[in-house]
């Protein structure tokens, strides 16, 4: 089946040459030319993955990526003239999956996405031969790993496909611990990236779970571990 992909770019001259790019590797593609398009094309169609620029006139790629993370657990690659950390953190802070910087290489891009799709192919084959450990009834935390929901005390957490995959690995591995490149490999694989993001996403997950619930423990020197011991 072929996946959506979601391209939002005030420069239309940008959204149809991603899209022709795109088409060619037998994506099927939604052009949005406005933070407005582009959240009634999530609300109207199953996206599968959204090429998001942050800078546009009307509402900025930030807020639209807040907006869609409220709702949606979609993967979200945010392009951005400025080549700047802080503008790479604040985009991983708020929900994003991936970044890059313009100008780019459509074909980069076009192999970013794939990438992500092969990766997620291969935990859904993983997922599906473990035997998950978070299955009892009475965990606090529970995930669902065909649809990406994760659920504390029954009350669901927003998280992006990233911080989702970085928390199902250290749940399927308790109180063993995993290093920054142990998780990068296993999350990124073969996409781009880079290996601080880990912490960033790590910070989030945190955040997301809430300082009574100190699932995720910090191994100073060599990575994380989780355990369900809340403290």
């Amino acid at each position: 089946m072929s996946k959506t992909i979601l391209v939002v770019d005030d420069d239309e001259e940008i959204v149809k040459l991603i899209t022709k790019s795109l088409r060619y590797e037998q994506f099927t593609v939604i052009p949005a030319c406005s933070g407005k398009e582009a959240l009634s094309a999530v609300d109207d169609n199953h996206i599968d993955f959204v090429v998001l620029d942050i800078v546009m006139p009307d509402m900025n790629g930030l807020d639209v990526c807040r907006s869609i993370r409220t709702s949606y657990n979609v993967p979200i690659l945010f392009l951005s003239a400025r080549d700047q950390d802080i503008d790479k953190i604040v985009g991983l802070e708020i929900g994003a999956d991936d970044y890059m910087t313009k100008p780019f290489s459509i074909q980069e891009l076009a192999s970013r996405i794939k990438a992500h799709f092969r990766k997620l192919d291969r935990l859904h084959k993983e997922w599906d031969e473990l035997s998950p450990s978070n299955e009892k009834a009475d965990a606090p935390l529970i995930l669902n790993d065909k649809t990406f929901e994760a659920f504390l005390h029954s009350r669901k957490l927003d998280l992006s496909t990233k911080e989702f995959q970085i928390l199902s690995i250290l749940m399927r591995h308790p109180n063993q611990v995993l290093s920054r490149e142990q998780i990068y490999e296993k999350v990124w694989g073969d996409e781009y990236g880079e290996i601080n993001t880990v912490t960033v996403h790590i910070k989030n997950i945190r955040k997301k779970l809430g300082t009574e619930h100190n699932f995720i423990k910090t191994i100073w020197g060599i990575g994380y571990k989780y355990t369900e011991r809340e403290q």
